[in-house]
């Protein structure tokens, strides 16, 4: 699947790709539109194209013609393969306040253009793409740790009838997330926060994993919690759902939370599972 990610400047378009790239897939930034499908082919040589392809496409490229983006998916069907459109976009005070924020000049300012105008023209020149939109993402509410875990929840797996699992790692004084289906309190273990050596690393550094590796009540309790998952988990594959979310929460969700949810997910891939993600909230 070729995923092409577009929309407004400053709606969060490098985070998703970004996102997508630590998701596996391969990503190209600020492509050209009608060199679309000659870069997918040359992904294809010798019948090695990746399994996963986001290529970003927007009005940075002053020169392409984003009115045309329907012509060359339709190159991408005649290849075989599926290429899904996703815009971002965000309300225009949103915008104006994150280019405010981040002190940046919109693609669009080289015109001339004050950033209102900048904002208005590039509506203007994307209202193709929106209309022929797969997905539509509004981020004016969303800050990059919400957008991660959308994208993350959305796009890491490949649907179908496979189950997927997103072990995911959060700290209790933030919350428990919302969307869990299985929440473990990591909290009764020992905390490496209190070693000072060990305090500036997180649960996916090698020092923090060795040292909880050692603990027996930490080899107990992911004992205890894989086979509880080995057993239930694959009796919800019957269920409509087509994902799960299994959550680890500590105190701060630095260390033993995201130790957790990493070495359960491995576990989890060891045992078959196909569609195995994870995500730290805290650590985004």
């Amino acid at each position: 699947m070729v995923v092409i990610v577009s929309g407004l400047s400053g709606s969060g378009k490098s985070v998703a790709l970004k996102t997508f790239e630590d998701l596996d897939y391969y990503c190209v930034d600020n492509l050209p539109v009608e060199l679309l499908p000659s870069f997918v082919r040359s992904l294809m040589r010798d019948d090695v194209l990746p399994q996963k392809v986001a290529v970003g496409i927007d009005v940075r490229n002053r020169h392409s013609d984003l009115s045309k983006l329907a012509q060359w998916r339709s190159a991408l069907a005649q290849l075989g393969l599926d290429g899904k459109l996703i815009f971002f976009d965000a309300d225009d005070e949103v915008l104006l306040r994150r280019f405010s924020d981040t002190r940046r000049r919109h693609p669009l300012a080289h015109s001339g253009l004050q950033l209102h105008e900048s904002i208005l023209s590039e509506r203007r020149i994307t209202a193709p793409l929106l209309a022929e939109a797969d997905v539509v993402i509004d981020t004016s509410k969303l800050n990059v740790h919400q957008l991660r875990r959308r994208i993350i929840s959305e796009f890491a797996f490949q649907r179908g009838n496979v189950l997927s699992l997103l072990f995911e790692s959060f700290a209790y004084k933030r919350g428990v997330p919302g969307d869990a289906d299985f929440v473990f309190d990591a909290r009764v273990l020992p905390n490496p926060h209190w070693i000072p050596e060990l305090r500036p690393y997180s649960g996916r550094d090698g020092k923090v994993r060795d040292y909880l590796a050692s603990q027996p009540e930490v080899a107990e309790y992911v004992d205890q919690v894989t086979r509880f998952l080995d057993t239930w988990l694959p009796r919800l594959q019957g269920e409509t759902r087509s994902y799960v979310t299994i959550a680890f929460g500590c105190t701060g969700g630095k260390h033993r939370s995201v130790y957790l949810a990493e070495v359960i997910a491995g576990h989890a891939r060891q045992q078959g599972w196909d569609e195995v993600a994870t995500y730290h909230r805290e650590l985004e």
